[in-house]
């Protein structure tokens, strides 16, 4: 009998589900225990079904780095959306960085701590998902650099804000830090930029 041909909107559809039943699976039980038959198993389907849609794991891995990626990055573009001030963007950035780990812990965990399936060079949309977040952070600091807010060169600030960010991320995931009580404080980005603030000194 011959296999009907997918449609692009069933497999897209079906990866979507697969990529959010991946991510619960890997917060669960981590990368050894997830396996194509443990994906099937969780979607209800037979065993070979998931392999219609996806070459193997390691394309899985990717699937689910890059629908995280993706999300955080859409976070964060929307929350500079329509801010038009430098360093309130700056701020909005930071808040809604915190807020995507705080909300979205086991996609925040897979997009920087899971490993396997490959570099990310490998995989083109991962690359490309994986690089908008940061470009968002980026092009923030440049405008801050352009509109005379900060001095400095623009890919260090945000290396140093983003690494401030991922910090306080990671405290929190490992239940070392509590960013409920707390959030709006720790989303200042003023000590961080005490540095790279240009002083106008009076005449």
């Amino acid at each position: 009998m011959t296999r009907t041909a997918l449609q692009p909107d069933e497999i897209a559809a079906f990866r979507r589900r697969a990529a959010d039943a991946a991510t619960k699976l890997f917060a669960a039980h981590g990368y050894e225990a997830v396996t194509m038959r443990a994906l099937a198993d969780a979607l209800g389907v037979s065993a070979m079904t998931p392999y219609r849609y996806l070459a193997g794991k390691d394309e899985l891995i990717a699937m689910v780095r890059t629908e995280a990626f993706r999300r955080f990055a859409d976070a964060l573009e929307a929350a500079v959306a329509r801010a038009a001030d430098p360093e309130a963007r700056l701020r909005r950035l930071k808040k809604a960085y915190l807020e995507f780990a705080a909300e979205h812990g086991d996609e925040y965990r897979i997009m920087f701590e899971l490993r396997g399936g490959g570099t990310e060079a490998e995989w083109p949309e991962l690359a490309r998902e994986a690089a908008r977040g940061f470009g968002v952070l980026l092009d923030a600091v440049r405008a801050a650099v352009e509109a005379g807010v900060l001095e400095g060169d623009a890919l260090t600030i945000a290396h140093i804000l983003w690494a401030g960010a991922h910090g306080l991320a990671s405290l929190h995931l490992a239940g070392r830090l509590s960013m409920g009580r707390s959030l709006s404080q720790l989303s200042s980005v003023e000590h961080e930029l005490a540095g790279f603030r240009i002083v106008r000194r009076r005449s």
